[in-house]
């Protein structure tokens, strides 16, 4: 097999992992003449700097073949597809092909498992090592890794990348058990833990002036939603532990895909990509907003509501904490109203000290007043109790009914 048949291969079996994001890289580039390559620029998967643009990068697996069966993977040891694998050779050629074209700007890298976590993960870390030593590449690399591989391995791919992550699946051990018996919550974990130590030890070193000090700035994970019925609390109360004790940088819900010849224990159909929207706001006012999980999903309803946003549907539950008076009403309650980010809070602090906050300049900042009305007092708006009251107060945000064409084709 030629190294244009392993890309299409490769390249299109990596596209279901989702945690690629890399911001928080260390800002490095060759423009002083020596090495290759940029960890910034602007912009194959997409990306984002430190600086926030776009960039690209080269998102492959090293192989496809794997000894784990895990139900929902496409690369599982029982699923019926071609397999190749790349060399590390291989693919730090391809990766410094693309770059020098211009494609690229960095290396997403995964594998699958053969032989031994072992073993995988020293391929991986031998195609960063040769990017980064022989070849000086500067672009930013992240790297997946196992978390049954040695600490000592797992600390090597964090020395020569930009991030590193290790993908959870599911958030529970009974999830796992059934459609991943290969794979341990605690142990990966475990995994976790020990990269944040060693995060916080480079951070702490780079706070002290070793300027010359190369390790990732961070680590993100991966749950796959609606391969099975693990409810968004168990996914946001997961995320919960995740944040506030391994640091991580982000969780990314990715949406259960058929796959082709699939395990009778997974769904038939796909998971609704709302649902994933949802649970990324959710996570959102976890981690920006100051909302706790039992906040955004009190006990009696485990899931989220489809048909509206985390703050919104926590505001409707909370009728009683508004309406808020837009000139007295603290930073924490005006994060929470609907239709405020936190910018536009910001803002409006600001302004209120020199003048009375009305709905122009509501507008101005580019609130959606629809949806904030209800909500807030402003100097020339105050909003009638009974609205807010209302049972049918939700029948106001939720979108308008479609009259459908019979003769339309997607109709018919």
């Amino acid at each position: 097999m030629d190294l244009a048949e392993k890309l299409a291969i490769l390249a299109d079996a990596a596209k279901y992992d989702a945690s690629c994001a890399s911001s928080g890289a260390n800002k490095r580039d060759s423009r002083d003449g020596k090495g290759v390559g940029s960890a910034g620029g602007s912009g194959i998967c997409h990306s984002y700097a430190p600086d926030g643009r776009c960039i690209s990068l080269l998102k492959i697996l090293l192989t496809n073949r794997c000894i784990y069966d895990c139900h929902y993977c496409i690369n599982r040891r029982s699923s019926n597809v071609r397999r190749t694998a790349f060399t590390a050779e291989e693919a730090v050629t391809l990766t410094l092909d693309f770059y020098k074209r211009n494609y690229i700007e960095g290396l997403f890298l995964s594998s699958g498992i053969v032989r031994s976590a072992d073993h995988t993960m020293e391929q991986v870390v031998q195609v960063a090592r040769t990017l980064r030593e022989q070849h000086d590449f500067r672009g930013y690399i992240h790297l997946k890794t196992i978390p049954e591989a040695s600490p000592e391995l797992i600390e090597q791919a964090a020395r020569y990348a930009d991030r590193i992550s290790i993908n959870l699946e599911l958030p529970t051990q009974v999830s796992l058990d059934r459609l991943a018996p290969e794979k341990n919550l605690a142990r990966t974990q475990q995994a976790m833990g020990r990269i944040k130590l060693k995060l916080d030890e480079a951070h702490d070193r780079r706070k002290n002036g070793d300027r010359k000090l190369r390790h990732a700035t961070g680590q993100s994970t991966q749950v796959i939603v609606g391969a099975d019925d693990s409810t968004d609390a168990d996914f946001l109360a997961r995320s919960d532990v995740l944040y506030g004790t391994y640091k991580m940088r982000r969780v990314y819900y990715s949406a259960f895909s058929p796959i082709p010849e699939p395990s009778v224990v997974l769904p038939v159909k796909a998971a609704p990509l709302v649902r994933e929207h949802r649970l990324y706001q959710a996570d959102w006012l976890m981690r920006n907003y100051g909302f706790s999980t039992s906040e955004i999903l009190p006990a009696e309803t485990p899931n989220l509501d489809l048909r509206i946003d985390p703050k919104l549907a926590w505001a409707l539950r909370n009728r009683q904490e508004f309406p808020l008076d837009v000139q007295t009403a603290t930073r924490g309650q005006l994060v929470r109203v609907p239709g405020l980010g936190l910018r536009n809070v910001d803002r409006l602090i600001a302004i209120r000290r020199h003048t009375r906050v009305r709905l122009e300049d509501l507008a101005r900042l580019r609130v959606s007043l629809p949806k904030v009305r209800p909500f807030l007092i402003t100097a020339d708006h105050h909003p009638a109790r009974y609205l807010l009251d209302s049972d049918r107060l939700i029948d106001r945000f939720l979108p308008k009914p479609v009259q459908l064409d019979l003769f339309d084709d997607e109709n018919r």
